[in-house]
């Protein structure tokens, strides 16, 4: 199927969603004996290891996720290998490892649905301070990276995104990918949806510690797929290419031809006995990859402006100002950041809310993206915000202000379009990201559906950094989506729900 032929999405998307009934008759339950590993490890390469306990950065956490560093800036931008890791273990790095009688858990920078981590960094770069040029895999589980070829190689990716601009400047990329199995075990089909959702939560954590350190980065989704999959010596029955960012920015060393591409035989740990397989995966990436550069180019460019709603409820602008904006640094948001367990059922500051939505709502700096430009509206439904009518809301980014459309308690219906789980009900405010899918796709062709769910993501990582650092908690859920639709309509009259983040002051739980 063409990507042009948007009944790939349109299937996938209607055939994945969620209703009370679907979720109540489904018959899928966790096999514990094939619960799959939760690194890629290489059996025969060698690690590189990756300094520890990099330097932490003094820009606040709120300013790092809400600034786009230059993407031309007037001198070159570098990263070092200490820049890298910094850059590899605030996104997709290992920050906690305890033990418990349940077995071994380790937690990662970013949130990841069901902590099951299916996505993986790759690096491909010239030579660098501190590190020759090659292609590498960041090896989560020791902080390494492990070379999977010698050389610059960044000429492939040059060509396969269409000679973008920021990837020909880039001096090293990062590639993301998902590994379908990891998380399908416990969502099936569901799961390529959670990997945008996953790898935007971890690009959220790069754009901000990148932008904290004032190196260029920018996220590119339009490339061939094949090649890139090609130069990571991806098996694309299982594992793919996600995104590629391009990192840094030195006009002086440009990508020259790559060496012979050969293909690679590097044997990896398996992830679990036996996989199970759900072609409806395959079958959405495969109706969404681009085959050439000539595809990728021309799918490059900003998404078409949706159609302006004016406001017809209550307008509250948003409420920035005050003595009370935390100053923690990014870095040290990332090390706390959870996902929330349980919410204290107490109110937050109007401050706090304007701060985290303002934050996450900015712009992202993306190749699907033009300033300012967006493909998913925010609604929320508000418990407990101090100076705020609870009640259901959506959120003018222009105006910088949210706009009442029905005043009520709603914890109850929170609750159930959160698939009945109590933390949206019991949270002081919930954030839905909604996109008119149709027009993405008549912009993009079906991937246009990957650009809605990462943006999603990203909003989502945001929401979730935006959140720790004014001391409140998160958790990303999934939902009912048609129940989600229709709460919020005639506002969100055919618009789909990408994404919900629940926001609220933590509840205390005893430590297993």
């Amino acid at each position: 199927m063409l990507n042009s032929d948007i009944e790939g999405a349109r299937k996938y998307h209607s055939a994945t969603k969620h209703s009370y009934e679907s979720v109540r008759t489904s018959l899928h339950r966790m096999d514990w004996e094939i619960q799959p590993l939760p690194f890629k490890i290489y059996k025969t390469l060698e690690p590189l290891p990756l300094p520890r306990q990099p330097p932490i950065s003094e820009v606040p956490a709120l300013a790092a996720i809400a600034d786009e560093a230059p993407l031309l800036p007037s001198g070159e931008a570098v990263p070092d290998l200490m820049m890298l890791s910094r850059l590899l273990y605030f996104s997709n790095g290992v920050t906690k490892h305890r033990k418990n009688q349940g077995g071994e858990h380790w937690f990662r920078a970013a949130a990841c649905t069901g902590a099951l981590y299916h996505i993986e960094l790759y690096l491909v770069c010239g030579a660098l301070p501190g590190l020759e040029a090659g292609v590498y895999h960041f090896s989560a589980h020791d902080l390494a990276l492990r070379r999977l070829r010698a050389g610059d190689f960044r000429g492939v990716l040059v060509q396969a995104t269409g000679g973008d601009h920021s990837v020909a400047a880039a001096p090293a990329i990062v590639v993301s990918t998902g590994t379908f199995w990891r998380n399908a075990w416990k969502y099936q089909a569901r799961s390529y949806r959670h990997s945008f959702w996953d790898s935007g939560t971890i690009l959220a954590n790069l754009l901000a510690v990148a932008a904290a350190h004032r190196l260029p980065a920018r996220v590119v989704a339009g490339f061939a797929d094949s090649a890139v999959n090609a130069l990571l010596g991806l098996d694309e029955q299982r594992e793919v290419a996600l995104e590629v960012v391009p990192l840094g920015y030195s006009p002086s060393s440009p990508a020259g031809p790559s060496p012979q591409l050969e293909p690679l035989d590097l044997p990896t740990e398996p992830l679990s006995k036996r996989e199970v397989d759900y072609p409806l995966i395959r079958e959405m990436h495969g109706a969404s990859c681009l085959t050439n550069a000539e595809e990728a180019a021309a799918w490059h460019g900003a998404a078409l402006p949706a159609p302006c709603q004016a406001p017809t409820g209550a307008l509250y602008p948003l409420a920035l100002a005050g003595p009370e904006t935390p100053t923690e640094p990014v870095e040290q948001v990332i090390l706390r950041r959870g996902s929330t367990r349980q919410f204290a059922l107490r109110s937050v500051t109007f401050q706090q809310l304007s701060l985290v939505l303002d934050r996450a709502a900015r712009g992202i700096p993306a190749d699907f993206l033009g300033p300012g430009g967006h493909l998913n509206d925010l609604y929320l439904i508000v418990h407990a915000v101090d100076d705020l009518p609870p009640g259901a809301y959506v959120f003018h980014r222009d105006r910088r202000a949210l706009e009442l459309l029905k005043e009520g308690a709603f914890r109850g219906h929170a609750a159930h379009l959160g698939l009945g789980q109590e933390l949206p009900g019991d949270a002081s405010f919930n954030v839905y990201m909604l996109c008119d899918l149709e027009r993405a796709l008549g912009r993009f062709g079906n991937r246009g559906y990957r650009a809605a769910e990462l943006e999603a993501g990203i909003i989502g990582g945001r929401l979730y950094l935006g959140a720790y650092a004014v001391g409140l908690g998160a958790s990303g859920l999934t939902f009912y989506d048609d129940d989600v639709t229709a709460f919020f309509s005639p506002h969100a009259e055919g618009k789909s729900v990408m994404f919900l983040v629940a926001v609220g002051k933590s509840a205390k739980l005893p430590r297993p």
